[in-house]
């Protein structure tokens, strides 16, 4: 693999592996800097040493990557807002107590059914000055408070952390909040909200007015929500108010990557200012200008996209594109890639444990490695069959580079992504470049009817292709299992498999057998664990309780009717199912009695019937049985108690101080996450 040569992408790759390792093991800041300044003291020795001795130039080498090893470590320290001296998480008492926060409001992120949700970042919690970022909920009234980018408000609270995942193979919500350097959540009504009159008008303040300028002179025009909603989407990267129906088959039709704006949004960009700046003489100095405008064009939509990692990473690469042109240089597409990935993860190294920003640097990484070789194999001399071959290979490279990951992190395959880029990349592009015009015509209201309509109707199009196609949902492939080990063995076939297509050699075929072997030992390997595994679980469930039990690969639900007829469309018990490899065997209605190597479970619902005589090693109380806890205690004198989300927080409350008077352990769902018993 020739990018492997280039030194450049040695570097990166230990720098990243800096950033990786701090990330998991997070050694303290001062261990980290100290780190960074023996590896500084020892690259400078070594030069030295080298410009003395140059046959030991391996050692300066070798410290190079000390030093990008050490950097990463570095950068992911600093980049860590936690670690900031006057970080709100840092004073005293500061989660789940009363406090007056001062916030000012900075992204708007998609409402949920109850609550309107922001990213907020903090000025002060009660008379202290601090920094920060949480995320606000502000529960939905009859009255409909609006509020905008760069509000400041004052809000009397109580910070609550991010909570970590309660039943398994569940989204890790909080990790990913984290990732975004939010580590608190507030939840407020608008009526105690005190709103200033002052505005911090930022750059996302001015990126939202002009975002808001557009919509409001859109939907004046007449342009339906439902298009209009995808069209911000697709051109301005906020899919707040998209329908989830809309996103689902997009998902589906494998072409979700429309929605998200990423490379090919940018090109389109870059190729629609480059057109309108053809009339600028090709001298030094409209070389210059025209540079300039296309830097700005290409930022401004960046950040009117939001600046999402896969924004940043597009936006990035062809400013080193368009600074190639301007120069007149031929631009190495792979230090191109190389440099936008290290200075992206300079800047901001949380991007590197975002789920787009790996996908997108997959795609691309595949797209420029094993789409020219997909190319030879078929060169037509008709233009439209070149046209077709052309959306083919980048498409199957795209999809190939991509596969593992998003099977990893979604667990499905759309089957006809094929059809689906051939049927919409040609009209996504006419659709870019009357956006692009639509939306800055928007801005100053002077967007024609017709230009608007056109617009609405191309997206219509758009849609319906993309509901039909995902309408055969026997072409998607979904609830795949796939672990983290096949993920390592699939990325070794894939790369193994594509230097072997690329240059057919002994050893290349070797290391796909290598490959195969590897993935056929975790396959038998995870068999082997999965059927000598035995657990049972009570889940985290709100609305109704369910047990399961798992002996190897087969899974028994224990639950009430309305849950029992759900089954596997249960999103709780599918991920749980899909997550362990296993399928659901039987379904059976909960009793009060369970028993469980060796351990004697007794249940208890709301009827709040029971056997009085059962000695119980554990008790599972659900749906707020109304029972004398302290009573049921002395007679069974269970070991250990458990509660589950069904039941009132103050019937918890109760119990809790009951166990703990009594000495026996108690778990609630709600606090704890899962029980499980294994």
């Amino acid at each position: 693999m020739k990018v492997l040569q280039f030194p450049l992408a040695r570097v990166t790759l230990v720098f990243i592996v800096g950033i990786v390792f701090t990330y998991y093991t997070q050694p303290s800041p001062h261990l980290v800097f100290s780190s960074l300044f023996i590896a500084a003291l020892f690259s400078a020795v070594a030069y030295f040493w080298c410009t003395q001795k140059p046959h030991h130039n391996r050692y300066f080498g070798l410290s190079i990557f000390g030093l990008a090893f050490a950097v990463g470590m570095s950068t992911q320290t600093i980049h860590t807002d936690a670690y900031q001296k006057n970080h709100f998480t840092q004073l005293p008492n500061i989660l789940e107590q009363p406090h007056t926060f001062t916030i000012v409001l900075k992204e708007k992120l998609k409402n949920t059914a109850n609550n309107q949700r922001y990213v907020a970042l903090v000025n002060q919690v009660d008379s202290t000055k601090c920094s920060g970022k949480l995320l606000l909920h502000i529960n939905k009234d009859r009255l409909h408070h609006s509020f905008i980018i760069g509000n400041r408000l004052q809000i009397q609270g109580s910070l609550y952390p991010n909570m970590a995942p309660k039943n398994p193979f569940q989204f890790d919500y909080g990790t990913y909040l984290k990732n975004k350097q939010i580590y608190g959540q507030l939840y407020t009504n608008a009526t105690q909200i005190k709103k200033s009159f002052l505005i911090e008008k930022d750059i996302w303040y001015y990126a939202a007015r002009i975002r808001n300028s557009i919509i409001d002179n859109l939907k004046k025009d007449g342009f339906k929500a439902t298009e209009l909603n995808v069209a911000v989407a697709l051109l301005l990267g906020q899919q707040q108010d998209i329908d989830p129906e809309i996103i689902k088959d997009y998902q589906f039709a494998g072409a979700v990557h429309i929605l998200s704006v990423s490379g090919l949004h940018i090109g389109f960009v870059l190729l629609f200012v480059t057109f309108i700046l053809k009339p600028v003489p090709n001298n030094k100095k409209g070389s210059l200008l025209q540079l300039i405008v296309i830097l700005y064009s290409l930022w401004l939509f960046g950040i009117l996209a939001g600046l999402a990692p896969s924004v940043v990473r597009s936006v990035t690469m062809f400013s080193f594109v368009a600074i190639g042109q301007h120069l007149r240089r031929s631009v190495n597409r792979y230090h191109t890639l190389l440099v936008s990935i290290l200075l992206i993860l300079l800047v901001q190294p949380g991007f590197l444990f975002d789920v787009g920003f790996q996908l997108s640097y997959l795609a691309l990484f595949f797209i420029l490695w094993f789409h020219p070789l997909l190319s030879r194999l078929w060169e037509p001399k008709n233009k439209i069959l070149k046209y077709i071959r052309d959306i083919l290979s980048v498409s199957f490279a795209a999809q190939i580079g991509t596969l593992p990951l998003s099977l990893y992190y979604f667990h499905q395959f759309p089957g006809l992504f094929f059809i689906t880029n051939l049927a919409i990349i040609p009209l996504t592009g006419f659709i870019m470049g009357l956006g692009v015009v639509v939306m800055i015509l928007a801005y100053f209201d002077l967007c024609p009817n017709y230009l608007s309509k056109a617009l609405e109707w191309c997206l219509f199009v758009i849609d319906k292709i993309i509901h039909t196609i995902a309408s055969f949902e026997q072409f998607i492939i979904k609830d795949i299992p796939f672990n983290s080990v096949f993920l390592l063995g699939s990325y070794m076939l894939i790369i193994s498999s594509i230097l072997w297509f690329e240059k057919r050699r002994f050893q290349r075929m070797i290391a796909i057998l290598v490959s195969v072997i590897f993935i056929q030992i975790a396959l038998l390997w995870n068999k082997y664990d999965s059927t000598n595994q035995r657990e049972w679980i009570v889940f985290n469930s709100n609305k109704n309780t369910f047990i399961t039990e798992r002996i190897g690969t087969k899974v028994t639900i224990f639950a009430n009717d309305s849950l029992l007829k759900i089954g596997v469309k249960n999103q709780i018990l599918n991920n749980y199912l899909v997550g362990n490899f296993s399928h659901l065997a039987a379904a059976k209605k909960i009793k009060n009695t369970a028993f469980f190597k060796g351990h004697t479970i007794l249940i208890i619902d709301s009827i709040g019937i029971y056997p009085k005589q059962q000695q119980a090693d554990i008790l599972v109380l659900t749906q707020s049985p109304k029972i004398n806890l302290d009573r049921l205690i002395q007679i069974n004198h269970p070991k250990e108690i458990v509660a589950d989300a069904t039941n009132y927080k103050s019937f918890q409350e109760r119990w809790k101080a009951s166990c703990l008077k009594a000495k026996i352990p108690f778990h609630s769902t709600s606090e704890k996450g899962f029980y499980i018993l294994n």
